[in-house]
């Protein structure tokens, strides 16, 4: 076909980032990878040939106007954070494929795969999607293996279907893992450029040399323990890029806050509100988690307390500091940085729902 249009149902799993990488890449070649029987390549060939992935989440459970359930909120941040990898993967391809995120099945009740299948087939009907792209670790039953009853009864209906091609991460990971000379680079590189802006001059030969043997050693010691993930040179230079716009952000956040708790230490009546507010953020990875944690306490006025995976527990001082953190200024600038502008526009804590006083915390 000269175009894919793709179905993926998404649960929390393991694989999950991996489906979503491998359904746009798909979706980019234009070939939805599926074997598909006589009836379904007929229907194929009707279908528009624009290539669109709807990454969908079926709720269980039937949902009334102002219902907003526990299920509800889990299903609307983790369709938000597929978004925002999508885009990531897309890159400067965002234009060539049109990626949505819908909720299905709200207003029933589902139990079975064949349940399941009917919501998800009906929704790639009714948007002419021609094949369904499933992640090995969909599972939104929770215990009971539904996987391969669901595909069978989805390509009973017609629908070509695919399991994505990744692999299932380990239960267990070992500290020292195998690395690659990019890896070993981007440590030496790093370590070289912070050694440099310690030292402050880039034309004395004696911290040149230096310079290079302390980063060496630093790369061979950490090479295998740092920055194990895959390194994509692109998305790397745009981080760096968006970076070196969050730099200035976050020093006139600073520089403001210094001002506002000088008035407060200098006021005579010392008009403090000191509470512990709690929220969970929409950031997903571990360095952007820590980036955020850190803004948050260089920032006078918050300090935070503890990070549990992206839950949030802050010290704020003032009230005006309580209100900064559930507009969530810092949150969408380090969105920014590491998953661009899409994702800057994602809601607030306090657009979530999220007040301040931890009630949410028990539910995420």
């Amino acid at each position: 076909m000269s175009g894919a249009r793709l179905l993926v149902p998404v649960s929390d799993s393991a694989t999950l980032r991996n489906t979503v990488a491998y359904a746009v890449r798909t979706a980019l070649e234009g070939d939805a990878g599926a074997e598909t029987d006589g009836e379904s390549a007929a229907q194929t060939q009707t279908v528009p040939s624009e290539r669109t992935v709807h990454f969908v989440y079926p709720i269980s459970q039937r949902t009334t106007a102002g219902n907003d359930t526990g299920e509800l909120r889990a299903s609307r941040e983790l369709l938000e954070r597929v978004e925002v990898w999508a885009d990531e993967d897309l890159g400067d391809d965002a234009d060539a494929v049109t990626v949505e995120t819908h909720l299905v099945g709200e207003n029933e009740y589902l139990f079975s795969p064949r349940d399941y299948a009917e919501v998800l087939v009906r929704h790639a009907r009714e948007h002419d999607l021609d094949a369904a792209v499933f992640d090995p670790g969909y599972n939104p039953i929770g215990t009971t293996p539904l996987l391969p009853t669901l595909t069978a009864a989805v390509r009973r209906n017609g629908l070509a279907v695919e399991e994505a091609p990744v692999t299932r991460e380990r239960r267990s990971t070992r500290l020292v893992g195998r690395a690659t000379a990019g890896q070993f680079l981007a440590v030496f590189g790093l370590s070289y450029a912070f050694y440099l802006l310690l030292a402050g001059t880039v034309t004395d030969t004696f911290e040149l040399a230096t310079g290079a043997v302390s980063a060496a050693i630093v790369a061979v010691s950490l090479w295998r323990v740092s920055l194990t993930g895959p390194i994509s040179p692109g998305r790397a230079l745009r981080q760096s890029l968006r970076l070196c716009l969050y730099v200035p952000y976050l020093l006139f956040e600073i520089i403001k806050s210094n001002f506002e708790i000088a008035y407060i230490v200098l006021h005579p009546r010392l008009p403090i509100d000191p509470e512990m507010v709690e929220f969970d953020a929409a950031v997903w990875t571990p360095i952007s988690v820590a980036t955020l944690a850190n803004s948050i306490t260089l920032t006078p006025g918050t300090l935070t307390v503890d990070v549990t995976r992206r839950h949030f527990t802050i010290h704020s001082l003032t009230s005006g500091s309580k209100e900064s953190l559930l507009d969530g200024g810092l949150e969408r600038a380090v969105r920014f940085v590491f998953y661009g502008r899409a994702a800057a526009r994602a809601p607030s804590p306090r657009e979530r729902g999220d007040d301040g006083t931890g009630d949410r915390g028990e539910e995420s």
